[in-house]
């Protein structure tokens, strides 16, 4: 190619003078901030509304497509299509998918790789295409933060499909479409599942629905082989467990919500939380722990309730000391109300309402869990049937349980100690957790088992001591209590909370580069055409600026994902990369690739990395 002189590039003819360009920069970007202060000051947001919903219907003449919208919740509760449709895509992501969402939580089996906002899948279903896309949009929030999300800061999101195709085929996605979608999704979940753990957010419980509870994997080993307890009773657990999970035509047709109430009771270390993952181990049902001393009213219950799933246990430890039915303070709160703070306020009926009442009916297939360490404490009216159904004792430590356990941890069935164990245990209150402690301290059986039997007798001993001390000093132990109550009030009234208040303060940090030398050019008129080039690209950024600004104030949110979605589609079609996305979380649990990627990419460091 022959050279050409710079000065023959820009002929003086065809060149604008600066001025020129500057002026016009200036008038449009005048002209734009002014259509941009008339709408925000001057139309009312009816007329706004008008006009988005003018766009809308002028772009939906020429177009012969429809676009469904899944959104993540509808109202209170989640959507199911919602749900069903992350799970589902999961299996169409195609080469053609430029980014990815990849995580890996702890002690979970496999990597989940899910679409990134504003992904685009296209899915075929009985001949017909059908494009979804993923949008996220995130709000800013000055109130709620969401703790439970730890690549979050000061936000909320809203989260929701765009399903796409031809007008002619609503009534097939309505029908056959969407519905295929719920059953495949749901034979997915029930084949990958593992049971979770739920607890509650209470930091972002006013937030979103979905991030009212926050969930880690449940790998808990307990199972009904494992329990130490009366085999007769595991039998009619076990029996009662799979007739309910079988029940739901008959619940139906008796009119009663498909739910059932246990309550679990007896002293601690008895194996009742044990029994709790057992169940969920058994019927693969996730279990959501509930606090109810850290609810402030009965909406928060209704809240709680609505956010939870569908087969899921719900669980309330100690509720005899959770709210004001007969607790463990009452007492106390008698003699000095102002000592005990009344935070809560669940009340008795709210909780009745909670178990039995209209909101109970909120969900499928759900199993209520109480336990306490003292029955006689409850009101009656907590443990009637259709609220508490089922009422397992979890006793002390049996002969029965006790050979369960030395199989499980001495791997024997028999031994000539176990009749002189076995008639110790039955005269004396000792907990399975106590007996397993002992069953731990050695791996010889004999010195293992002469070890509890020592160990039993001791306990014997001091339980008939405690028998008498108790029947004896009754009284005195009334006084000690009293005294205890007035000694706490008066460490209250002594101590005083301290307020502690953090500044930041902000450093200005100026950056300095490297100075440039600028070359003399003799040719003005290369000097004019570099001038030109580069009020040129003043005014294109200028007017991306203003454009963005405008059509964020009258150009509806949907239509703007659109335009941005088709844009990166535009250039994704030309790229052969794929991304991928690692989060540093996934929820409040540790993404083990992010983890894995920090630490195998520190032995790749090399010479050409300039900032480490």
């Amino acid at each position: 190619m022959p050279y050409q002189h710079p000065l023959t590039m820009f002929p003086d003819t065809n060149m604008p003078s600066t001025r020129t360009v500057l002026s016009t920069v200036a008038s449009l970007a005048a002209s734009a901030m002014l259509i941009r202060s008339i709408a925000h000051d001057f139309l009312p947001h009816e007329v706004q509304d008008y006009f988005y919903s003018g766009i809308r219907n002028l772009l939906g003449l020429f177009s012969s497509q429809m676009t469904m919208v899944v959104e993540e919740f509808d109202g209170l509760a989640n959507n199911q299509i919602f749900e069903a449709a992350q799970i589902y895509l999961r299996t169409k992501i195609s080469p053609s998918t430029q980014r990815l969402k990849v995580s890996k939580p702890e002690k979970e089996k496999n990597i989940t790789v899910t679409m990134e906002r504003n992904e685009e899948i296209v899915d075929v279903f009985d001949g017909v295409q059908f494009k979804w896309i993923f949008v996220c949009r995130q709000i800013e929030s000055k109130y709620f933060n969401n703790p439970g999300d730890l690549n979050s800061t000061l936000r909320s999101e809203i989260r929701y499909f765009e399903l796409t195709f031809h007008k002619k085929h609503k009534e097939k996605a309505v029908s056959s479409y969407l519905p295929y979608i719920l059953k495949e999704s749901k034979s997915m979940k029930e084949e990958n599942k593992m049971v979770k753990l739920f607890t509650v957010s209470f930091d972002r419980m006013y937030g979103n629905m979905g991030e009212t509870w926050s969930s880690i994997n449940l790998d808990h080993p307990a199972t009904f082989d494992t329990l130490a307890m009366d085999s007769e009773l595991k039998k009619t657990i076990l029996q009662d467990l799979e007739r309910f999970v079988k029940r739901k035509e008959f619940y139906r047709r008796v009119g009663k919500a498909w739910k059932r109430g246990y309550l679990l009771y007896g002293p601690p270390g008895t194996g009742k939380s044990s029994l709790i993952a057992a169940m969920a181990n058994y019927l693969n049902f996730d279990i959501y722990d509930l606090e109810l001393a850290d609810l402030r009213c009965n909406s928060d219950l209704r809240r709680m309730l609505v956010a939870t799933a569908n087969r899921s246990i719900l669980v309330v430890e100690d509720i005899d000391c959770t709210i004001e039915l007969q607790d463990r303070l009452a007492e106390a709160r008698a003699v000095q109300p102002n000592r005990f703070r009344q935070d809560s306020q669940v009340t008795l009926s709210g909780l009745l309402n909670f178990i039995d009442g209209l909101w109970s009916s909120c969900g499928d297939e759900r199993i209520i869990v109480f336990t306490t360490n003292h029955k006689e404490r409850l009101d009656p009216a907590l443990l009637r049937p259709g609220r508490m159904d089922v009422h397992i004792h979890m006793s002390y430590c049996t002969p029965c349980g006790f050979k369960l356990l030395a199989s499980n941890y001495l791997m024997i069935s028999d031994h000539s100690l176990f009749g002189e164990i076995e008639e110790l245990i039955w005269t004396t209150e000792v907990t399975p957790a106590e007996v397993a402690e002992q069953l731990m301290k050695n791996d010889e059986h004999e010195i293992v088992l002469r070890g509890l039997i020592e160990f039993l007798q001791e306990k014997k001993k001091e339980n008939e001591e405690a028998k008498a001390r108790k029947e004896e000093g009754a009284e005195g132990q009334e006084g000690e209590k009293e005294q205890e109550v007035e000694s706490g009030k008066q460490k209250d009234e002594g101590e005083h909370d301290e307020i502690v208040m953090m500044g930041q303060e902000s450093i200005g940090c100026i950056q300095v580069g490297p100075a440039r030398r600028l070359h003399s050019i003799k040719q003005t008129a290369v000097f004019s055409a570099y001038t030109t080039l580069a009020a040129m690209s003043m005014l294109l950024r200028t007017m991306t600026n203003e454009l963005r600004t405008i059509a964020s104030q009258f150009i509806p949110q949907q239509l703007q994902d659109k335009i941005f979605s088709s844009l990166v589609s535009l250039f994704s079609n030309r790229s052969s990369t794929l991304t991928l996305l690692i989060d540093q979380y996934n929820g409040l649990s540790i993404n083990e690739i992010y983890e894995a990627s920090e630490i195998y990419l520190s032995t790749k460091i090399t010479l050409s990395v300039e900032r480490l």
